[in-house]
């Protein structure tokens, strides 16, 4: 009989989760159905469905991503943690789920800097038009302020980003803050994480 394979694992996950939850916590109080836009290894669902219980975790991501985040749901499974559903940023439509209520939050990961920015763009939108007036948009990663690296070990990851896909690499906060109120959602929160890392949630209005 072979063995199980391991489950897909990041160190970065694993690091950040915890002051993540503590946000969401508050920002998600009263949130009843999440979206998770590039749910990667899993990690961030297993550990986020159980501690936010009143919601339904909705993870999405790439198909080639599925097998690992099932993984994760089989060895660390929640009643409110749903399978990934397939979404490509540069071609998938809005996911559909199979819940009575529509997405009324959604939360992504180390997403802006890693994706091309017209997938960043593209995804604004989609956020955008679908989040229900009042609805949440949380997103998790480094930030430049005032064209600035808020850090040496940004700047150094930023040229390792580049150097890996030119079209990626940290964003600018003005930029997200300017794209985010393009289509219709305001900054209700810019918290600082750790690793010079940052939380903002932008609310539709």
């Amino acid at each position: 009989m072979n063995a199980p394979s391991p489950l897909p694992f990041s160190q970065a996950c694993e690091n950040n989760q915890g002051p993540i939850s503590e946000v969401l916590s508050t920002a998600f109080a009263h949130s009843r159905h999440v979206l998770e836009i590039g749910s990667g290894t899993g990690q961030h669902s297993v550990f986020l469905a159980p501690r936010l219980p009143h919601l339904i975790w909705q993870t999405s991501d790439l198909d080639g991503n599925h097998a690992g985040i099932k993984a994760w749901h089989e060895a660390h499974g929640a009643n409110n943690l749903r399978a990934p559903l397939s979404f490509d940023l540069s071609a998938s439509a809005w996911p559909v789920n199979g819940e009575s209520q529509p997405f009324d939050a959604v939360f992504t990961s180390n997403t802006c800097h890693i994706v091309a920015w017209p997938l960043v763009q593209r995804m604004f939108a989609l956020v955008g038009q679908h989040l229900p007036a009042g609805g949440l948009f949380a997103i998790y990663g480094p930030f430049n302020y005032d064209g600035q690296f808020t850090s040496q070990s940004n700047q150094a990851f930023d040229a390792w980003l580049r150097q890996r896909d030119a079209a990626s690499g940290i964003r600018d906060f003005e930029v997200i803050k300017a794209l985010a109120q393009e289509h219709g959602m305001q900054l209700q929160l810019d918290q600082a994480m750790p690793a010079n890392n940052r939380t903002l949630v932008f609310h539709k209005l």
